[in-house]
């Protein structure tokens, strides 16, 4: 860890501890966004980076100040703590090194998970956590727009490392504060729906967002986060059309049966087609999707401790496996079918209750169901993602589960007011029998 690594492993966690509720989050986004994950303090086998330590001091301070989550816990909390449970409890079947390291993730994840739980109280809050996103991405994107003409990463010299920036066909991809250019633009794409929410109201707020979230995708100068904004960006088209989902989710159903009918590969091989910047690897990740269907039998149970057989693809990390970029896979390496149908059941399960909000905001009249189609938006880029994307780098899951924690506040928020609403209205059904007038 550098000199000014350590002061923000100093500074930035004690924010977390001291500052008010309604700033709760904004520590644990600067050490996401701002600071590199190489950054870390080592205690013996422990390792903590600053969002670790955030989250430490986080949930220090839950416990002493006694702050709580909105409402009781409901079905995607639930599964959000079986998930983590599964994720660690299935290291045991496994012969690696990982019971200590899959203890640290989820204890992050479910950290960050429920510090939003309890950070994010009301719509206010929601609408501020969007705020702070897009004018921080904006000096994260200027750095990066001169690492990518350049070479030259600020956050590196900065921080004293030495990691290069990679050259590829023809330009630099940058990664600034991020572990490698395609988690750094697919950071960026899955903002830019934060900074469309203000284009109507607040439009310097949304204009900042979107030069510092489409900087940084731009900057990237990878396929991954460019189809990452466009699977972001069209969610967001079907606002106007959000009644008929329910059609054009099978529309598109029947056409992926369709193509799977009509091509000589199967229909996931389209990833192969996409190389919209130059030097992607489409074809890869259809060929993992397709030698995890072949070797079904070697990690549906518990998982698997060697993919190198799978495909020619050594794994940066862990020799004794493919590079896994698809997360999908990914856990159900980790811990089998069942951590795989856990993880998607935690998406689906989100996007359930973005959908019954929507219907009690249609009912009540009340409410922001634009703000609340944002977030279904948002955990939709983040799916598509998962596709060809396994989420390694801190900043890719702070923004996972923070935006899954924002859903289950918006849900608990909902459940609590139409519960109060409904208390009013028995109250003027059923006025007070110990007040009698008389003529």
């Amino acid at each position: 860890m550098s000199v000014l690594g350590f002061i923000c492993a100093v500074i930035v966690p004690s924010l977390a501890y001291m500052v008010p509720q309604r700033w709760g989050l904004v520590p644990l986004l600067i050490g996401a966004t701002c600071v590199p994950r190489s950054q870390e303090l080592e205690l013996g086998t422990l390792h903590f980076g600053v969002v670790r330590l955030v989250v430490l001091a986080g949930l220090l301070r839950v416990i002493v100040k006694r702050e709580h989550i909105v409402g009781s816990l409901h079905v995607l909390d639930r599964l959000m703590i079986v998930w983590g449970i599964w994720y660690v409890g299935s290291s045991v079947f496994h012969t690696d090194n990982s019971k200590l390291t899959r203890f640290g993730e989820i204890y992050t994840d479910l950290g960050i998970y429920f510090l939003a739980r309890v950070f994010l109280r009301d719509h206010t809050d929601i609408v501020r956590l969007f705020k702070i996103v897009c004018w921080l991405m904006v000096p994260v994107a200027l750095f990066m727009l001169e690492e990518r003409m350049t070479g030259h990463n600020l956050f590196s010299t900065l921080f004293g490392e030495s990691q290069g920036t990679e050259y590829r066909y023809g330009h630099y991809r940058a990664h600034g504060p991020f572990a490698i250019a395609i988690t750094a633009g697919t950071v960026g794409a899955v903002c830019l729906p934060m900074a469309l929410y203000f284009w109507h109201g607040e439009r310097k707020v949304a204009l900042a967002g979107l030069f510092g979230a489409g900087g940084i995708v731009y900057a990237s100068g990878a396929s991954g986060p460019v189809m990452t904004a466009i699977s972001v960006l069209g969610a967001l088209t079907l606002w106007k059309i959000r009644d008929r989902l329910r059609a054009i989710r099978w529309l598109v159903l029947f056409i992926l049966i369709a193509l799977d009918l009509v091509m000589n590969d199967p229909v996931y091989f389209l990833l192969g087609r996409i190389d919209i910047t130059g030097g992607s690897t489409g074809y890869y990740r259809a060929a993992l999707i397709q030698a995890a269907i072949q070797h079904f039998n070697e990690w549906w149970l518990i998982g698997t401790d060697y993919t190198k057989d799978w495909l020619l693809g050594g794994g940066v990390e862990n020799p004794n496996h493919t590079d896994l970029t698809n997360h999908y896979i990914a856990m159900g390496v980790a811990g089998g079918l069942l951590l795989m149908l856990l993880f998607m059941g935690v998406l689906y399960s989100a996007f359930v209750l973005i959908g019954r909000v929507l219907k009690l905001d249609r009912v009540s009249g009340g409410g922001d169901p634009y703000l609340v189609w944002i977030l279904g938006s948002i955990l939709f880029g983040h799916a598509a993602t998962f596709i060809s994307v396994s989420y390694f780098d801190v900043a890719n899951n702070c923004y996972l589960y923070l935006v899954l924690g924002t859903i289950g506040t918006v849900y608990a928020a909902a459940l609590v007011e139409a519960s109060l609403r409904l208390d009013n209205k028995q109250a003027n059904l059923n006025p007070d029998p110990e007040v009698v007038t008389t003529d």
